[in-house]
């Protein structure tokens, strides 16, 4: 499992996978936000959590068709299919990879950035956590759908729209765990059924994705 993780972060850095792509796409999202709306941070500090967690949803977009498409392409997700490692394992370790190199990189990033738009210290800790507790979920999600497309001719484009719907309740939770803690209220109950919503995704889609793929690799 150690040895296909690494794989597939490997892949992820030299074959132009998620992790460039993806902080290449939030940082422009969130350079332009500004360039947008105008000099007036009171405004820039109120849109700033929802700026940040649609860029970072976004930028998660990106790679989701590369989750499982390299390997369905070469021929090395039936090798992968076969081998003593179950299916439900395979997709865990692929969206770990993915979080890797695309969730856990945004929610770095994210600390970067923040400060364009005018965003309060008080709320950098809440970015972080909601971002390092939701991008798990959407990584997951993503999975998922990449089980659902793969094999798919122009696949891409029908997995956004497959699982933009499911990431709708991860950006509400994570933009109000942002916004609360901007403006000094509590922000533990949206931080609490965010870090549920992201353990019940863990839990169950493993499952889920590995049927869809037996039934796709047939």
């Amino acid at each position: 499992m150690i040895a296909l993780l690494l794989r597939d972060l490997r892949l992820a850095v030299r074959a132009g996978g998620g992790f460039g792509l993806a902080i290449a796409f939030f940082l422009i999202v969130v350079t332009l936000v500004p360039l947008g709306v105008g000099p007036a941070s009171g405004l820039l500090e109120e849109i700033a959590p929802g700026i940040l967690w649609i860029a970072a949803l976004l930028a998660s977009l990106l790679s989701l068709d590369r989750i499982f498409a390299l390997d369905f392409d070469d021929g090395s997700l039936d090798l992968l299919a076969t081998a003593p490692l179950p299916l439900e394992g395979l997709v865990a370790i692929k969206a770990l990879a993915h979080w890797i190199t695309t969730g856990l990189a945004l929610s770095l990033a994210a600390l970067l950035l923040a400060p364009l738009l005018a965003l309060p210290a008080s709320a950098y800790l809440w970015l972080l956590l909601s971002l390092l507790l939701g991008t798990p979920a959407l990584s997951m999600i993503g999975a998922f759908g990449a089980a659902l497309t793969v094999g798919l001719r122009r696949g891409g484009l029908l997995l956004s729209l497959l699982v933009l719907p499911f990431y709708v309740p991860v950006l509400i939770l994570g933009a109000e765990t942002v916004r609360r803690g901007a403006q000094g209220l509590d922000p533990t109950t949206p931080l609490l059924l965010l870090a549920a919503l992201s353990c019940g995704t863990i839990a169950l889609l493993p499952f889920a994705s590995a049927a869809v793929l037996r039934i796709n690799l047939r």
